[in-house]
């Protein structure tokens, strides 16, 4: 935190992050920011902006930040800013004095690794709920999916990328009779669907999201020496042409959270705030089992000490059960031209504590860009009366970095080299390809096999009729011995010719054992005559 004269007007206070203006300093209270929060309004109003300035505040007070950065203006957050006109205008306007321009400790990452540091994680720990979502199966595909993960529990097989999934397919399909008894229909058609969507997101770019080393979350809730709070901006220009990939992978995030994080109720601060842009494409067609998930998360994540942000154009984007649990609200301008732009206009004025002052519907039209209405949580939990408010100027840069300026802050990162190298260790792919040589080399092997056992018990019958056999501890005369050597020669030949023989026309036809099961017969047969 700075040392600033005049905080208690409208500078960051100890335990408050400044907002912007109305009437009165507007403030996000650090120990409700983990309530979570909506970033509403149309394309240009000031969204990202908002955004920038929030993350900001939230590093200054040590708290470290995860966001996506749809259009490569959030990069500019690791650069220190510029005192443009317009700025210091603002600035001045809200009674921000001093206004300092700054930059932030920021990490740049990337799912295809090549604007930032490359995020994966596991097949294993995406689980097939969320590998439905993203692969976009209906309900019977998601039901196969589910039973292929049972059995790669069954069997011990590690699910780390897409060929190991790819593998386990395989192996459902070619197995589907027997899981059909077991787990009900499983049908070669439906695995060969899932197989032909596994190859779409591979096709993608899932492949690279795939594999390890996976993602350390320790790695986005760095804090530096300074004491700030680290920014990791996701670049997601790239990622946006496959928008169900940046919205299933964001929720995997989240769950990650959720789930490894240990309890710790409503801290002072929150231990990461998490701003979920474009967030309309993770509603967008979600099943009710992955609507119930995303519900359950967001309810259950801020005791982990977790503030999740959510921001989109429209206000309707995002469901009623998961709205209601964002106490802190930015609304930028809406335009209200057609009939659903104007519900959505009424949708977003209801969501606030009226103020008598104005009418709600009417301002949200009229805003300017880079104003808003701000109702934040005040203590006790409850939200504040809405306000006009002029949005505090960021410190940082407006924009994108340059492609230079991106890979210096790469190869200076905290996480430099930690993520380039792929590691393909021993997991499904490797130990099915075993299996099936294994399995490949096992029917020559049972053919020698039958084909010495066969000539074995030939040559005892022929021994017994031609009195070719010895007896142990008996010598045998030099006829005897040549009688012997001639029969096993001959014995063998003819062994080998008929087990071939019977090898190819019916254990070859029927499967081996029954192949042994008719030579045993005959056996039989001629031995009692």
């Amino acid at each position: 935190m700075y040392d600033r004269k005049n905080r208690e007007a409208v500078l960051d206070l100890e335990d408050k992050l400044f907002v912007g203006k109305s009437v009165k300093p507007e403030y996000l209270t650090f120990k409700l920011a983990n309530r979570h929060g909506l970033i509403t309004g149309a394309t240009g109003t000031g969204k990202t902006v908002t955004l920038q300035a929030l993350a900001e505040g939230f590093s200054n007070a040590g708290v470290p930040v995860f966001a996506a950065d749809v259009k490569g203006d959030l990069s500019g957050i690791a650069m220190k800013g510029e005192p443009k006109d317009f700025l210091l205008k603002r600035a001045q306007e809200i009674g921000l004095d001093p206004y300092v321009n700054d930059s932030f400790p920021a990490i740049f990452w990337d799912l295809f690794g090549e604007q930032g540091a490359p995020i994966r994680t596991t097949v294993s720990e995406m689980g097939p709920l969320l590998l439905a979502r993203l692969m976009n199966l209906n309900d019977t595909q998601e039901g196969v999916l589910n039973i292929a993960f049972r059995v790669a529990d069954q069997e011990g097989l590690l699910l780390m990328d897409l060929k190991d999934l790819q593998s386990l397919l395989s192996l459902v399909g070619e197995t589907a009779d027997k899981l059909t008894l077991r787990y009900g229909n499983v049908s070669k058609a439906t695995v060969g669907a899932i197989q032909r969507q596994l190859l779409v997101l591979e096709t993608q770019g899932g492949d690279k999201f795939f594999g390890e080393p996976a993602l350390e979350l320790s790695d986005i809730m760095r804090v530096s020496n300074s004491g700030r709070g680290t920014i990791s901006v996701l670049a997601a220009d790239k990622l946006m042409s496959s928008p169900r990939l940046y919205a299933t992978f964001l929720l995997w995030l989240m769950s990650e959270l959720f789930e490894q994080l240990p309890e710790i109720g409503d801290p002072d601060k929150p231990k990461l705030v998490f701003f979920f842009d474009e967030a309309h494409l993770l509603f967008n067609d979600a099943p009710p089992a992955l609507l119930e998930k995303i519900e359950q998360v967001v309810r259950l994540i801020r005791s982990k000490g977790v503030g999740v942000y959510f921001v989109t154009q429209n206000p309707l984007d995002v469901p009623d059960r998961v709205s209601s649990q964002l106490g802190n609200r930015v609304q930028h301008a809406l335009r209200a031209y057609s009939p659903r732009e104007q519900k959505a206009v009424k949708a977003a004025a209801t969501t606030f504590r009226p103020n008598p002052a104005f009418s709600t519907e009417e301002v949200i039209t009229q805003l300017a860009v880079g104003e808003a209405l701000v109702s934040m949580l005040a203590d006790k939990g409850v939200p504040e009366i809405v306000e006009r408010t002029l949005i505090r100027p960021p410190s940082s840069r407006l924009g994108p970095v340059t492609a230079q300026e991106r890979l210096g802050i790469i190869q200076n990162s905290a996480v430099a080299g930690r993520y380039d190298q792929v590691v393909d260790r021993e997991s499904a792919y490797e130990i099915l390809q075993k299996r099936a040589q294994a399995t490949a080399a096992t029917p020559d092997e049972a053919g020698v096999a039958e084909n010495a056992g066969f000539g074995g018990i030939l040559g005892g019958l022929v021994g017994s009729i031609f009195g070719t056999g010895a007896s142990r501890g008996r010598r045998l005369s030099p006829g005897q011995a040549m009688a012997r050597e001639v029969t096993r020669t001959v014995t063998n030949q003819v062994a080998g010719k008929i087990a071939a023989s019977i090898g190819k026309s019916v254990a070859g036809s029927v499967g081996s054992s029954v192949g042994r099961a008719v030579v045993r017969g005959m056996l039989g047969g001629l031995l009692r005559r």
